[in-house]
């Protein structure tokens, strides 16, 4: 049995990111293994407030134990003005939720370890017990990098996305036996039990005869997901299924994709839907720019280790943050932002049904070790060495 842990996180519970996803996912893997396990998250202007069960329902999480789950108050008008004008309000909201978070984790009990993901709360807490900060992202401004830094000295601990946030933590001059590197996983139960694939391209209503490429995942600019639609006009002869995205960047790609008849982009959908259109691949691709860092140096896509668990060959970005996890054996890589190039290799790899094989069964080996489960009991036995 493991100590209690409240994880903090200032996310949209549910929403239409994938940080929502790992959020949820990640704690009830917490839960499982055996931490008690509370979950606070921001509470949003009109986002639907869901029982701790139905939350873990939305995101397909294993039923069994799970973590209680507490809304955060916050200032939040950042909707309410146009997109250009968000940078003061989405500060208002993030600094009003560390400090309200930060205020009631101050009354938790000292045998209770504290993961938040938010620099400030870090920085207002620092010299607490059992303290612990997951970063996706090396802070930009200089003031969540004086809060991190000032945790850290005063004993808190860091669990680093990527071996890229890792490198940039210690350049900041954290010290390295500070930090431990978790990527992300993937929750197993979600791709158990799935159709044929020919069963999954008829219920995402695909041709069963042509090849099948798919993206799945959010459709933010660094993403490069329209280097993929460039790469689409090279391949008529290829399905190309996207799946994901916010309502906004949706828009945007429809209209990047117009008379592409075998781009089928379907925006956002629940886990399970999202599991059935991976199991429709042949090719599940990570289209990555190389700019800016978190892009080039910092994610940990959830949609890799997704692809690992069905063992879909995968072809991304010859990028640091890929290869932080896939090598030549388990991916193919192409230069970032070169749709040209990306649409040879897809065509090549489309046309190489034994090289299609040994990608799929290297990246299937891979996948235990990448589950949330696998991954949350390393982080406890790490905390619980470090606390």
């Amino acid at each position: 049995m493991h100590s209690p842990l409240l994880l903090i996180a200032n996310a949209r519970m549910p929403s239409q990111r994938a940080q929502s996803l790992q959020v949820a996912q990640a704690a009830a893997a917490f839960a499982r293994a055996g931490a008690p396990t509370t979950l606070w998250h921001a509470r949003r202007r009109d986002t639907q407030e869901l029982s701790s069960e139905a939350l873990f329902d939305h995101y397909a999480v294993p039923s069994g134990e799970r973590p209680a789950v507490e809304p955060i108050a916050c200032l939040d008008w950042i909707d309410l003005v146009p997109r250009s004008l968000q940078f003061v309000p989405a500060r208002c909201q993030e600094f009003s939720f560390a400090y309200n978070a930060a205020r009631k984790a101050r009354c938790a009990s000292e045998a209770t370890r504290v993961l938040t993901r938010e620099a400030e709360v870090a920085g207002m807490l620092r010299g607490r017990p059992g303290l612990f900060i997951e970063l996706h992202r090396v802070p930009g401004h200089a003031l969540r990098r004086r809060a991190l830094i000032r945790a850290v000295e005063a004993g808190a601990r860091v669990i680093a996305i990527s071996g890229g946030v890792r490198e940039d933590l210690v350049a900041l001059g954290l010290p390295a036996e500070s930090i431990c590197v978790e990527h992300d996983g993937y929750e197993s139960s979600r791709f158990e039990s799935l159709p044929g694939k020919s069963a999954a391209r008829e219920a995402m209503g695909l041709d069963l005869e042509r090849p099948v490429v798919v993206y799945v995942g959010g459709l933010l600019a660094w993403k490069g997901v329209d280097v993929l639609v460039d790469a689409a006009r090279r391949l008529p002869e290829v399905q190309f299924l996207i799946v994901g995205g916010m309502d906004r960047d949706v828009a945007r790609l429809r209209k990047a994709a117009e008379g592409l008849g075998q781009v089928e982009i379907t925006g956002f959908v629940d886990p399970r839907r999202a599991a059935i259109a991976l199991r429709a691949a042949d090719i599940s691709v990570v289209p990555n720019r190389a700019a800016p860092a978190i892009s080039a140096r910092y994610t940990s896509p959830l949609k890799i280790f997704e692809a690992m668990a069905l063992g879909v060959p995968l072809v991304c970005s010859d990028l640091p943050s890929m290869r932080d996890v896939l090598d030549d054996s388990t991916a193919l890589f192409v230069p970032p932002e070169d749709p040209a190039a990306l649409a040879e290799v897809l065509r090549d790899l489309l046309g190489n049904d034994s090289r299609m094989q040994a990608l799929g069964e290297a990246l299937r080996a891979r996948a235990p070790e990448h589950t949330w489960d696998a991954r949350a009991q390393r982080m406890l036995d790490w905390m619980g060495e470090k606390a």
